[in-house]
């Protein structure tokens, strides 16, 4: 009989090739807490392309980022990550998704906590979908300025704008928190009122503060049993993170995303990932923030196993 750990790696050899390895620290896969993989996808974005190139543009920033967190005080060097490489991603959205969600869920099997580093945010449906039965019991809180609950966009019923509607029909979690929305359409307004997602806005995270909405999320998450964290860059303020697919004024800066995600880091933290960076828009500036914010959720739910 094969053993769990030979079950849990068999689409990880299938699907991922490796690259540079993120942080440069790299554990044994065996002895990894947390499983870093890249999906090179961009194929789906409607306006400006290149979150293809973000897992490689991250991993070579993160390269440059020293390892110690004073928000957790971890150091980024003790922690037990495995990097696996990228997923080997189609062009069909559909296929690409389906390697997303058997990844994540060989991740899952094997007792380990999936970091997915995007790729354009439609990769987080298959992410979802690999949680499997976990997924009716874990609440969702993604930080983005769009709230992507269209049926359909530019022809495409799958894409980074119809993502989140098709994670509340098809894969149904117990909640959907969208943090930092700032930029929808009334069909969104009206899908998010009769599905039950949650948003906070931009305006509410100025006028409220972080601890004011520290405090909200928190109480609200407390009945769930599992929290899965989405993090796309867009919903920095361009000021902050330039090189983003969908940039949109009037965002958050990078200091509250980070006050807001790691608070909501505890054991219950069943993965997470982060997207929609486009290098080329800029000179390193959007990769550099993405691999901080990635240190700092790993570091805060590495604080947390420790209690």
């Amino acid at each position: 009989m094969e053993s769990k750990e030979e079950i849990s790696v068999s689409y990880l050899e299938l699907y991922c090739s490796q690259t540079n390895v993120f942080g440069g620290l790299q554990k044994s896969f065996e002895n990894a807490r947390y499983v870093v993989f890249g999906v090179p996808f961009d194929a789906t974005s409607s306006y400006r392309t290149g979150a293809r190139f973000m897992p490689t543009a991250v991993r070579q920033a993160s390269l440059n980022v020293e390892t110690f967190s004073f928000r957790s005080g971890v150091d980024v060097a003790d922690l037990p990550l495995h990097d696996v490489g990228d997923l080997d991603v189609s062009l069909d959205a559909a296929q690409t998704v389906q390697m997303c969600n058997l990844v994540t869920a060989d991740v899952l099997a094997a007792g380990k906590v999936p970091v997915c580093i995007g790729g354009e945010h439609t990769v987080t449906l298959g992410i979802l979908k690999g949680l499997g039965e976990k997924a009716k019991k874990t609440a969702v809180v993604s930080f983005d300025a769009h709230l992507d609950l269209r049926e359909e966009f530019l022809g495409l019923k799958l894409s980074h704008t119809t993502f989140m509607q098709l994670i509340s029909r098809e894969v149904k979690p117990a909640k959907i928190f969208e943090i930092g929305t700032r930029s929808v359409c009334q069909e969104e307004l009206d899908f998010a009122k009769k599905a039950g997602v949650e948003f906070i806005s931009t305006q509410q995270i100025r006028t409220g503060g972080t601890k004011k909405i520290i405090e909200l999320l928190s109480t609200k998450l407390e009945p769930f049993e599992n929290v899965y964290l989405s993090v796309d860059l867009d919903v920095l303020d361009p000021a902050f993170a330039p090189a983003v697919q969908n940039p949109e004024a009037d965002g958050i800066s990078t200091g509250d995303l980070l006050d807001i995600a790691c608070a909501l880091c505890d054991k219950r933290v069943i993965g997470f990932d982060v997207v929609e960076v486009a290098p080329v828009y800029d000179q390193g500036i959007s990769a550099v923030a993405a691999a901080k914010v990635i240190f700092e959720i790993l570091c805060h739910l590495q604080k947390a196993h420790r209690k």
